[in-house]
C-alpha cells in the first residue's frame, strides 16, 4: 500500500498510507485534487502575482508582498529547516504538483481566466503559510495609532482601541474531565476568519503506522497546524492578540552607491532591487524592493516626501516559521507532546488548548514575541534613534493552570503581557458563565455555547438610551421596544435589526463629529491598510467605550444620541429582521458579476455566535466561524465539526456547499474515523 484515500457521507477526504512520507504526498494531492484554484489563488498570492489573472483588484495585495518580501522569506525559513521536516515539506509539494497535473483541469476557474496550473516550489507551503498569517498581529493598528496622535491628540491614542478593535480571532474553551458526562475533557471552539470560498479550513483524516490524525487543514500546508485530534491528545488555538510586528519610521536617501538608510549607528547601504508585477487588463508595475537593517519597506519609497516605513517580523528576522512542529503535532500522544511541538512555534502567537485521554491539560501561548522597547508595540518608531532594537526573544510565554474550564476568545487574558489591543470581553465572559451552568457536558451541549447570540455589548447604549429626556413619541415607542428587547441578534429579530439601526446611526453621527473629521481624510497610505485606518470602522468596534468617556470633549453625548434616536425613528418601522440585513458575504478570488445575497445570519462581533458586521458601513458579514468543531476525549467518533460551504472547492460538485445548511443552523457533522464506513476512492475518481 502507498496510500489510499477514503470519503465519508460529507466527501470529506480520510487518507492512509504505509508511512509518513507516503501519507504527507497524499495529504498534497488529495488538496490539488480538491482545492486546486483554491491552492494556486493562494501560490500567487504569496509570491505577489495574482494580478496577472485576477487584474488590478489584486495590485494592491501584490505590491505588499513583494515590498514585503513574503517569498523570500518563506525561502529563508524552508532553507533553514531540519532535513526530516524538509523532507517532509517536500513530498507535499511533490504530492501537489501531481494532483495540480492530474486533476487542475476540473476546476473551472482556470478556463475562465485563461490561468494554466504552475509548479509549486519546495518552498510555497511556507509562503502560502505567511501568506494567510502575515496580517494577523495587526501592525496596521500603530499606523492608526500614530494617526490619532497626530489629530485628536496623544489622549486619545489608545481610546478607540480599548478591548475594542480586532482584526481576527476565535473562540474556543476546554471542559475539564470533572465537568463532562464522561469524565473525560471536551474541547470546543471555532475561529474566526474572513469567510472564503472555498474555505480556509479543510476537514481531513491522515493515517499511517505513526500515528492516525483528525483534524482541519489549511490546503497548501502540510499536517494539521491549528485543530486535531490524534485519538489520545486533542489541540485548539486562538490568536493570541499579541503584538510581535513592528514598523519604524525611516529616513533614506540615494548615493551613487546605492540606497542609504539612517540607522542608530549612521547611514548604512540598504539591499534594492526592482521586480515587476504583471496586471491583466492594465499596465504592469515596477516595484522597488528597499529592505533596511530593520526589515522590508512597506510604506514609501526612497523618493517620496512622505515618511517611509519599514516592518519587522520574526520570520524575516529568524529565517523560522516553526514548520516543525508539524510533524511532531501528528505524532503527539499526550499533552506534554503537544506543550513540546509548540516550544518552537514562530507564526502566528496563538493561545493553545489542548487534553488528552489520561487527564492531562494545557493552557499556553505559543509563538516568537521579541524583548523590545514598550513604546514599539504603539506606533511606528524611528529607526535612527537608538533604544528600538530587538533585543532577543521572550522564552518563557505565559501558561495557566486550568481548573473546570478555560476559555479563550482573544480577551485581555493569558497573553495580556504580549499586546496592545485585544477583542473586547464580552465573548469569553459569556462562553465562561454558559460553561459555569453545567458539570455534565456533552458534546451535544455544546451547540448551545456555539450558537449564543446574546449581545453584552448593546448594554451601554440601551443604558445611555433610557436615560435621554425630550424624546419624540415615535422615538419613545423606539425606546420601549429596544428595552424590551431580549438583547439577542437572532436573524428573526426585528428588534435585533432596529438596535444594529440605531447603533449605526450613533456610530456615524460620533465618526462625523468636527474633532475627529480630520481622521476620515485621506491617509496616502496603502489601500490595503484601510480597514485599520477607517474611522467609521473604529468608532463602531469602540462604541461602548466611547460612549463611557469624556475624551472627545467636542460631543453633547445626549445630544448625539437623540439626533440618532430620531433618525432611526422617523425612518418608520422597516419590517426587516436582523437576518435580512445581517448576510453572509463570503470573499471569492473571481466574485460573479451579479451575485446573489447572502444567506440570512444570526449572531454579531461580540456574539459567542461572531458573525462580523461593521457598525456604520455594513450589516453584511465577512468575518464568521470559518470552522466549528468538538473534540471529544471519551470518544473520538463521537466528536464533531463543520464547515461553511463543502470539502470540495469545485463550484457545482455535490460536496461544494453541502455543509452550509448544517453550518447556517449551527449543526454539526460526525466525525466518522471507522474505515468500514468510508467509501474508498478509485485511484481515477
Amino acid at each position: 500500500m502507498t496510500a489510499e484515500v477514503f470519503r465519508d457521507d460529507w466527501g470529506i477526504p480520510h487518507l492512509r498510507a504505509a508511512d509518513p512520507l507516503a501519507l504527507v504526498h497524499a495529504q498534497g494531492r488529495n488538496a490539488a485534487t480538491d482545492r486546486a484554484w483554491q491552492l494556486e489563488v493562494e501560490r500567487h498570492r504569496a509570491q505577489g502575482t495574482s494580478a496577472a489573472f485576477l487584474g488590478p483588484d489584486a495590485l494592491e495585495w501584490d505590491r505588499f508582498a513583494r515590498r514585503a518580501r513574503l517569498a523570500d522569506t518563506a525561502r529563508r525559513c524552508f532553507d533553514r529547516l531540519d532535513p526530516q521536516t524538509a523532507t517532509w515539506v517536500r513530498r507535499y509539494v511533490a504530492g501537489v504538483n501531481d494532483g495540480l497535473r492530474e486533476s487542475a483541469h476540473r476546476a473551472p476557474e482556470f478556463a475562465a481566466t485563461g490561468l494554466a496550473p504552475g509548479r509549486w516550489e519546495d518552498w510555497t507551503p511556507l509562503a502560502v503559510w505567511l501568506s494567510h498569517h502575515i496580517l494577523f498581529a495587526g501592525f496596521p493598528s500603530k499606523l492608526w495609532r500614530e494617526r490619532v496622535a497626530e489629530l485628536p491628540g496623544e489622549q486619545a491614542v489608545h481610546l478607540f482601541a480599548t478591548d475594542g478593535y480586532a482584526a481576527s480571532g476565535s473562540n474556543g474553551w476546554l471542559v475539564a474531565p470533572e465537568h463532562t458526562a464522561t469524565g473525560a475533557a471536551l474541547l470546543a471552539g471555532d475561529p474566526h476568519r474572513f469567510i472564503e470560498d472555498p474555505g480556509i479550513y479543510q476537514q481531513i483524516h491522515l493515517a499511517c503506522p505513526d500515528f492516525d490524525v483528525v483534524g482541519l487543514a489549511v490546503p497548501g500546508v502540510p499536517g494539521i497546524a491549528h485543530f486535531g485530534h490524534t485519538g489520545t491528545v486533542a489541540w485548539a488555538i486562538t490568536n493570541a492578540m499579541a503584538d510581535y510586528q513592528d514598523l519604524y519610521r525611516e529616513q533614506l536617501r540615494r548615493t551613487p552607491t546605492g540606497v542609504e538608510a539612517l540607522g542608530p549607528d549612521g547611514w548604512q547601504l540598504a539591499h534594492t532591487h526592482t521586480e515587476t508585477i504583471e496586471v491583466a487588463g492594465g499596465p504592469n508595475e515596477t516595484v522597488e524592493v528597499v529592505e533596511t537593517d530593520r526589515g522590508p519597506i512597506v510604506i514609501g519609497t526612497p523618493d517620496s516626501p512622505r515618511p517611509t516605513v519599514s516592518l519587522r517580523y520574526p520570520p524575516r528576522v529568524r529565517g523560522d516559521l516553526g514548520f516543525e512542529a508539524l510533524p511532531a503535532l501528528l505524532r503527539a500522544r499526550t499533552v506534554a507532546d503537544v506543550d513540546h511541538a509548540l516550544d518552537d512555534w514562530v507564526e502566528p502567537v496563538n493561545v493553545v488548548l489542548a487534553a488528552d485521554t489520561s487527564g492531562g491539560l494545557l493552557h499556553r501561548v505559543a509563538g516568537a514575541v521579541p524583548f523590545r522597547n514598550p513604546l514599539n508595540l504603539v506606533r511606528p518608531v524611528p529607526a535612527w534613534e537608538p533604544g528600538h532594537q530587538w533585543q532577543g526573544w521572550q522564552r518563557s510565554l505565559p501558561r495557566a493552570d486550568v481548573e473546570g474550564f478555560a476559555v479563550m476568545a482573544n480577551e485581555r487574558g493569558l497573553a495580556e503581557p504580549l499586546g496592545v489591543e485585544f477583542a473586547a470581553p464580552h465573548r469569553a465572559e459569556r462562553i465562561t458563565a454558559l460553561l459555569a451552568r453545567s458539570t455534565a457536558w456533552t458534546v451535544e451541549a455544546t451547540a448551545a455555547v456555539h450558537t449564543d447570540t446574546y449581545l453584552a455589548s448593546a448594554g451601554r447604549l440601551l443604558d445611555e438610551l433610557a436615560g435621554l429626556d425630550g424624546l419624540s413619541p415615535a422615538a419613545q415607542t423606539l425606546r420601549r421596544q429596544l428595552q424590551d428587547w431580549d438583547r439577542r441578534m437572532a436573524a428573526d429579530s426585528a428588534h435585533a435589526a432596529r438596535f444594529a439601526e440605531l447603533r449605526s446611526a450613533v456610530v456615524r453621527r460620533i465618526a462625523a463629529a468636527p474633532d475627529l473629521a480630520a481622521l476620515a481624510e485621506p491617509t496616502g497610505l496603502p489601500a490595503l491598510f484601510a480597514p485599520w485606518l477607517s474611522v467609521t470602522a473604529r468608532v463602531g468596534y469602540a462604541l461602548e467605550y466611547l460612549l463611557d468617556t469624556e475624551l472627545l470633549p467636542g460631543h453633547d453625548r445626549a445630544a448625539l444620541l437623540r439626533a440618532a434616536v430620531e433618525e432611526v425613528a422617523g425612518s418608520g418601522p422597516t419590517g426587516q429582521t436582523w437576518g435580512e440585513r445581517h448576510r453572509l458575504a463570503p470573499w471569492t478570488a473571481l466574485p460573479a458579476d451579479s451575485p446573489e445575497p447572502g444567506p440570512s445570519l444570526s449572531g454579531d462581533h461580540d456574539c459567542v455566535l461572531a458573525t462580523s458586521s461593521v457598525p456604520g458601513v455594513t450589516d453584511l458579514s465577512a468575518r464568521a466561524s470559518a470552522a466549528r468543531y468538538v473534540w471529544d476525549l471519551a470518544d473520538r467518533d463521537n466528536s464533531r465539526w463543520i464547515v461553511p460551504f463543502g470539502a470540495d472547492g469545485r463550484p457545482g460538485h455535490p460536496h461544494h456547499r453541502d455543509q452550509l445548511p448544517r453550518w447556517l443552523h449551527g449543526e454539526l457533522a460526525p466525525v466518522v474515523t471507522d474505515w468500514t464506513r468510508l467509501t474508498k476512492e478509485n485511484s481515477d475518481d
